[in-house]
């Protein structure tokens, strides 16, 4: 149940049942005037997040929210959660990718000792935003995380010389056998742009100045924050010091 549904709960148990069925004209008009709230509520957390299906409209990882971000990679009910702050065109966010992400992967998140969660702070140039829109697009099919890791196994060396302009997205997606149109539609339209932004104020909000920033967060919600890719022994010190 998300926590839309389970404040409305609330409301209906706190109010609604209150109302005397005596009283049934001024009950279905408070009923009518909540449903009208939550549609509106609706409309307006889909407009600035879009439809995909792996949203959690109220999900937080410690004091971040992390609602508009990835999906979760790896057990949702796992201690530990690894928030990371990137751009597809940061170097040192390629580097940690390849050199350290795989023995983390091994070892907490394929173990259910820890998840991740990726969140956009795309700043580095004007094709980040864009590779970031695009992961979402492949959400709607199902396939985030596999977009997601070709967009770091295919990262160029130059910033915003073409390797994640609009058209290499729409190869990129092509060849995990995405629906093409519909992916096209989605990029073209800009529908995850908003996402993204929001993302990035998130990111900024918690004070992350460069890509990548990490912060990880306790069975406890106790947290620890982080610049730079640090290799494998400084996230198996921290997350081991949590549980």
């Amino acid at each position: 149940m998300t926590s839309l549904e389970e404040n409305l709960k609330i409301i209906w148990n706190k109010f609604f049942k209150q109302i005397p069925d005596s009283n049934c004209v001024q009950k279905k008009g408070i009923i009518l005037g909540t449903m009208v709230v939550a549609i509106v509520l609706g409309v307006t957390l889909g407009t600035l997040l879009g439809s995909s299906p792996n949203e959690d409209l109220g999900r937080t990882h410690g004091t971040v929210s992390t609602a508009m971000g990835s999906p979760i990679q790896g057990d949702p009910s796992a201690p530990i959660t690894i928030i990371e702050f990137g751009d597809y065109q940061c170097h040192a966010c390629y580097n940690w990718f390849h050199t350290y992400k795989p023995a983390i992967y091994k070892n907490y998140i394929e173990t259910g000792k820890a998840n991740l969660v990726f969140v956009d702070l795309a700043f580095l140039g004007r094709d980040s935003t864009v590779a970031s829109q695009a992961s979402y697009c492949a959400e709607d099919q199902g396939m985030y995380w596999e977009y997601h890791n070709l967009l770091y196994n295919s990262q160029e060396s130059e910033i915003d010389n073409g390797w994640a302009n609009s058209e290499r997205l729409k190869a990129f997606a092509f060849s995990l056998d995405l629906d093409s149109e519909s992916f096209d539609n989605c990029l073209d339209s800009g529908k995850y742009s908003k996402r993204v932004q929001s993302n990035i104020a998130e990111a900024k909000k918690h004070g992350a100045k460069a890509t990548p920033t990490f912060i990880i967060v306790g069975p406890n919600n106790q947290q620890q924050q982080f610049q730079g890719g640090q290799p494998y022994s400084t996230f198996k010190q921290i997350m081991d010091s949590m549980v």
